[in-house]
């Protein structure tokens, strides 16, 4: 995708500094533009952890790329293979509920234990971070080509107007490598000249979709409204939604959905309403260990100052944050809710779409009967 005419993607290896990962901030967005630097395990995990990157495939995206960095730092380590071991615990600690840190941290580990010699295992962490990438990029345009249909569907039924679609939270290119889960159908569906317009949940606490997401469709030139979170429902109401598509940062084999809190009460509204409700869900997102989402995905718990206070550019020009409550007031910061499957229409995944069951997502991935 591209920020002001040049192309980006959003995790890369710096061109002339090959121990050097860049990524796109996210924090200072939409106000401000930046480019980070990663060189040390520690710097992964901190970018994961205070959410400088975010979103399910691109934290595995970036957990595989701080693997090739204790690569790099083991070279050093008495005991190189043990220094490994640390590094995934570090990065693994970061956050708890996208299922694709495990699982990429799982797959490097796969890759680099059996080698002894530094420089080979360099040079697989290297290839392997460089090829979970790609295949997060080719799972968003595959999605985005199959979440096509069901928007030209809707368009054929009203082609007197643009498709209004609803999404919540960010699960955009910069939630992931390129092109996004949630909104790669509405890119390849701009671009192929169906009109559309999206309304785009604030999402707070922490304004993904005020900041992040916004941004993103305004710099593809795709039409859009940021509403609060709570005006969803009365636009159902009133017909003016046609779509919801979210995304997910933990889908179970049965088709329950972990995504950004108030993705559920987004699920109910749409149901209440008739109106689809799909979520775009790559395989690296499904957890195919567990069948209960509400009891089984860990659902975490962030710093309540992110309830207590909001970001947004100052006066002067700057980044800043402002107290909304009360000092004496206590605040609770869940990170994530689950959507049960009987309120997912379906699941928009990189080989097709499948019903939210266990039987729909085994026909279109048998492997893992």
């Amino acid at each position: 995708m591209k920020v002001n005419g040049q192309p980006y993607r959003t995790i890369w290896l710096k061109s002339d500094d090959p121990k050097t990962v860049q990524i796109i901030d996210q924090r200072p967005l939409p106000h401000q533009f930046v480019i980070a630097d990663l060189t040390t395990t520690a710097q992964a995990a901190t970018a994961i952890r205070e959410m400088w990157v975010r979103g399910a495939p691109l934290i595995g995206a970036t957990a595989a790329w701080g693997m090739y960095l204790a690569c790099l730092e083991a070279v050093s380590q008495a005991d190189p293979t043990a220094y490994l071991h640390q590094a995934r615990e570090i990065l693994f600690n970061t956050r708890p509920t996208a299922v694709n840190l495990p699982w990429a941290l799982d797959r490097m580990m796969a890759l680099l234990l059996p080698i002894s010699d530094s420089t080979q295992r360099i040079e697989v962490a290297k290839l392997e971070a460089e090829k979970i990438s790609e295949e997060e990029f080719d799972n968003s345009l595959k999605m985005g080509h199959f979440g096509l249909d069901i928007i030209q569907k809707l368009h054929e039924q009203h082609p007197d107007r643009p498709v209004n679609i609803l999404t919540h939270c960010n699960a955009g290119w910069l939630a992931t490598v390129d092109y996004g889960t949630a909104t790669a159908p509405m890119y390849v569906a701009h671009d192929a000249g169906i009109p559309i317009h999206v309304w785009v949940d604030e999402t707070r606490p922490r304004n993904q979709g005020a900041r992040i997401t916004a941004w993103e469709l305004g710099q593809h030139g795709i039409p859009h409204t940021v509403i609060t979170d709570n005006t969803g429902g009365h636009l159902m109401q009133h017909g003016m939604v046609d779509l919801v598509i979210v995304g997910t940062d933990r889908t179970t084999r049965t088709g329950d959905v972990a995504n950004k809190i108030g993705t559920y009460l987004k699920a109910l509204a749409a149901w209440d309403n008739d109106v689809p409700f799909y979520v775009a869900a790559p395989s690296t997102s499904i957890d195919w260990t567990l069948r209960d989402g509400i009891q089984e995905i860990p659902i975490e718990t962030r710093d309540a100052r992110e309830v207590t206070h909001i970001q947004g550019k100052l006066p002067s020009g700057e980044i800043g944050w402002g107290q909304l409550t009360p000092d004496s007031s206590p605040a609770l910061n869940y990170g994530f809710d689950v959507t049960p499957a009987k309120y997912v229409t379906g699941l928009i995944t990189e080989r097709g779409i499948s019903t939210a069951t266990e039987d729909g997502l085994l026909e279109l991935f048998p492997e893992h009967s």
